[in-house]
C-alpha cells in the first residue's frame, strides 16, 4: 500500500511538472506573438524618394593659382553650379506618419559635394501623402581637384553628365499617439543630363534632365 501511495505522489509531481511546462511554454508563444505583431505594426517601410526634374542653369569651371604667399604656386581648379531639382517623397506606409524634423539638400559629383546644403522646411507626412520641394542648389566657387576637373570636362565634351542630388535629414515616426526618437535619413537621387551634342568644355551647354528617377534611401 506504501509503495502505492508513493508512486501515485510521484504521477502527480510529473502531471504537474508537465501542466506547469505547457503553461510557460504557451506563454512564450503568446509573448512571441505580440512581439511579432509589435514588430510589424511599428517597422516602418522608409519613405519613397523621386528626383522628378533637374534644371541646370550654371556650370563653370576656371582656374585658381594660389597666391605667392602661400609658399604654393600650384593651380588648381573652381567649380560654379547652379541647379534646381524637383524631388517628390512619399510615406508608403498604411499606419505610420513620419516627421521631417531636417532635411538638407545638395549636389555631388563622383562623392564630391559642389553646392552649398539648401535647408527644406520641416513636415509631418501622414499615411500615403506625397511631398514635393524644388530648391534651387547654389555652389560658388568651389575648389575642385584637378583629376574631377578633367572627368567633368570630359563628360561635357562627351554630351552627358551624371550628378547625385543627396539628402541628409533626421525624422521620426508616428503610430497612433506614439512617436519615436529620431533617425538618420540618407537619400541618393542620381541626376542624368544631356546634350544634343558635346561642347568641349563645362558650362549648361543645352543640358537637360533625361528621366525621372529612383533615389536609393537609408534610414
Amino acid at each position: 500500500m506504501g509503495k502505492d501511495c508513493g508512486n501515485h505522489g510521484d504521477d502527480d509531481f510529473r502531471h504537474s511538472c508537465r501542466r506547469l511546462l505547457t503553461i510557460l511554454i504557451s506563454l512564450a508563444i503568446l509573448v512571441g506573438i505580440i512581439a511579432l505583431i509589435v514588430y510589424l505594426v511599428l517597422r516602418p517601410t522608409h519613405p519613397r524618394f523621386y528626383l522628378q526634374d533637374a534644371t541646370l542653369r550654371t556650370l563653370s569651371l576656371s582656374n585658381s593659382t594660389s597666391t605667392p604667399n602661400s609658399g604654393d604656386s600650384s593651380s588648381g581648379h573652381l567649380l560654379s553650379t547652379t541647379i534646381q531639382v524637383t524631388i517628390a517623397s512619399r510615406n508608403p506606409n498604411d499606419r505610420v506618419g513620419v516627421y521631417y524634423d531636417r532635411l538638407d539638400v545638395y549636389a555631388s559629383y563622383k562623392y564630391q559635394q559642389i553646392t552649398v546644403a539648401a535647408s527644406l522646411p520641416p513636415v509631418y507626412q501622414g499615411h500615403g501623402d506625397v511631398d514635393v520641394w524644388s530648391p534651387v542648389l547654389v555652389g560658388p566657387n568651389v575648389p575642385f581637384a584637378p583629376y574631377l576637373a578633367d572627368a567633368i570636362s570630359q563628360d561635357c565634351q562627351a554630351g552627358y553628365l551624371i550628378l547625385q542630388v543627396k539628402v541628409d535629414g533626421r525624422v521620426r515616426w508616428k503610430v497612433g499617439n506614439w512617436i519615436s526618437g529620431h533617425y538618420h535619413l540618407f537619400v541618393t537621387c542620381p541626376a542624368f543630363l544631356v546634350t544634343s551634342g558635346g561642347n568641349g568644355a563645362p558650362g549648361d551647354g543645352g543640358f537637360r534632365f533625361q528621366t525621372t528617377t529612383y533615389c536609393h534611401v537609408e534610414v
